[in-house]
């Protein structure tokens, strides 16, 4: 049985110097941080649900999870399973036991919207994840404390 530790999505940051997307996941008990590069469509979509944006229209993830929902599927959790090449790997667990494979900012994505459950091997963060050293740790709360109270009007003229 594989060892799985539960995440939480901490945010999409934006990596220099080519201004790429990268979504940053945290183990909920735990140090060590999951980043994972992602598409400007999923950050975009990620970013939406975060900050309770609706657009006039449903997102393609938007629509995914009204589908999930009309057809009555439970989805269990999203695990992030594997990392092969510089590739992760994810997996839909349905309550029918079932397991789709998915990319994990699709699933993430949907997660967000479901309130899903996110988890990972122990494997793939023993490869890919970062430790944050203790001392770093405080400055990260009082980091994050500080973009709960901030809304995006504080950054408009």
């Amino acid at each position: 049985m594989t060892m799985m530790r539960e995440l939480t999505l901490i945010g999409i940051r934006m990596e220099s110097p080519n201004r790429a997307p990268v979504m940053m996941l945290r183990e909920t008990e735990g140090y060590r941080y999951l980043p994972i590069s992602i598409g400007s469509v999923e950050a975009t979509a990620i970013a939406y649900e975060e900050q309770g944006l609706r657009p006039s229209r449903p997102l393609t993830h938007d629509l995914m999870r009204d589908l999930i929902q009309a057809f009555g599927v439970q989805i269990e959790a999203v695990e992030i399973v594997e990392l092969r090449d510089a590739v992760f790997y994810a997996e839909l667990v349905l309550a029918n036991g079932a397991r789709v494979s998915a990319r994990p900012s699709d699933s993430v994505a949907l997660a967000v919207r479901l309130g899903t459950p996110i988890r990972c091997t122990e494997q793939v963060l023993r490869e890919a994840g970062v430790a944050t050293p203790e001392e770093e740790q405080a400055e990260l709360e009082r980091f994050r404390r500080f973009l709960d109270g901030v809304a995006p009007e504080d950054f408009s003229s």
